[in-house]
């Protein structure tokens, strides 16, 4: 694995006895591995210095020309500014349960409410009225 244009380096070299050898600004950012014909180059924790053209190359046996991928890999990376998720979720959940308690609170009141009103309002007895006054009385005088 080649970079060609901002900086003529190799990032990665497998000689013939599958041995690598790893450029050292990548050391501890690239893996690779193989599977049956293929190479696969993975570039972790990229910095905007890797912003490169990346290119696999080979060298036939006997032979001292190397011959290049005419499909290069562009990498621009660009900085830009992380934040912390983690805590910041936390923070939504414990809102929303505060929330949600909120509410159930404010429900139990309110059907508390409703139910005490019910019981404490002043019922009406079941009275029945009757004139007594002796002026009623007189008419209904039997004799």
């Amino acid at each position: 694995l080649l970079r060609i244009h901002m900086q003529h380096e190799i990032v990665l070299h497998i000689s013939s006895q599958n041995v690598p050898t790893i450029h050292p600004a990548f050391a501890d950012r690239l893996e690779y591995s193989e599977e049956e014909n293929k190479l696969v180059v993975t570039l972790h924790k990229l910095q905007e210095n890797d912003s490169d053209i990346y290119v696999c190359a080979g060298v036939l046996k006997n032979s001292s020309f190397l011959s290049v991928n005419r499909s290069g890999t562009m990498m621009i990376v660009k900085e830009v500014e992380q934040t912390d998720c983690s805590n910041l979720s936390w923070v939504i959940y414990a809102l929303a349960i505060v929330v949600v308690i909120l509410l159930s609170a404010l429900v139990c009141c309110f059907l508390y409410h409703v139910n005490m009103k019910k019981y404490l309002q002043k019922r009406k007895a079941n009275a029945v009225y009757e004139d007594m006054s002796y002026s009623s009385r007189r008419n209904t005088l039997v004799r």
